[in-house]
């Protein structure tokens, strides 16, 4: 992948960033390319070599056309529920560190979500703080909105999310209560053959 000067560029665990220039360093006698990066959310200049970008992790950032697909990924009712903090905390944290933005969403709903019935830990509150600043902030600059609607309407995304997954886990608790056809047919089945039974009964009685 090659970028160029004025593309917007996603450096996982620093956020956003603008490609400002690419330009060649020597450094102990070797000479190579860099990208002259301005990150968004520090306003700090970082250099990245041109030939670590993949190892690195660094990628354009979503394109103008893609909103309104993460806008329905964060509200499509999808959360994972880990009780593990270890694990979960690991889960998140590899997430957080491939730069992808749809890994950042899924980091916010699942954190977001657990936030609201248990207090999150010094670590994780952080974390939660991280992945919602890299998605509004990629969202807000690629749309020309201002962050604070972008956040607006992530959390009104994140709403019909939880409310979205409350409907669903309500239907799948209404359904385990119901009982299924074969239930049911057993039980036809089971009460015919005790008719049939006191019929017979019966009728040897009468003999």
């Amino acid at each position: 992948m090659v970028f160029e000067v004025g593309d917007k560029v996603i450096y996982p665990n620093h956020g956003l960033g603008v490609v400002e220039a690419i330009e060649d360093k020597t450094i102990m006698g070797t000479t190579c390319g860099f990208y002259q990066l301005r990150m968004v959310s520090s306003d700090t200049t970082v250099l990245v070599p041109v030939g670590n970008i993949e190892s690195v992790g660094l990628r354009r950032a979503v394109s103008d056309d893609e909103i309104g697909r993460l806008y329905r990924r964060l509200a499509n009712g999808k959360i994972d529920n880990h009780q593990n903090w270890k694990g979960r905390f690991k889960d998140n944290s590899d997430k957080m560190r491939s730069g992808s933005i749809e890994d950042a969403i899924e980091v916010l709903k699942n954190l977001t979500f657990l936030s609201k019935s248990k207090s999150l830990s010094f670590r994780e509150k952080r974390m939660l703080d991280k992945a919602k600043f890299f998605v509004v902030s990629e969202i807000s600059e690629v749309s020309h909105e201002p962050m604070k609607s972008v956040d607006e309407r992530v959390d009104k995304s994140l709403e019909r999310c939880f409310a979205s997954k409350a409907r669903a886990e309500a239907a799948a608790a209404l359904r385990a209560k119901k009982p299924t056809k074969t239930t049911k047919t057993t039980k036809t089945a089971k009460a015919s053959t005790r008719s049939s039974s006191r019929r017979t009964s019966r009728a040897v009685r009468a003999s």
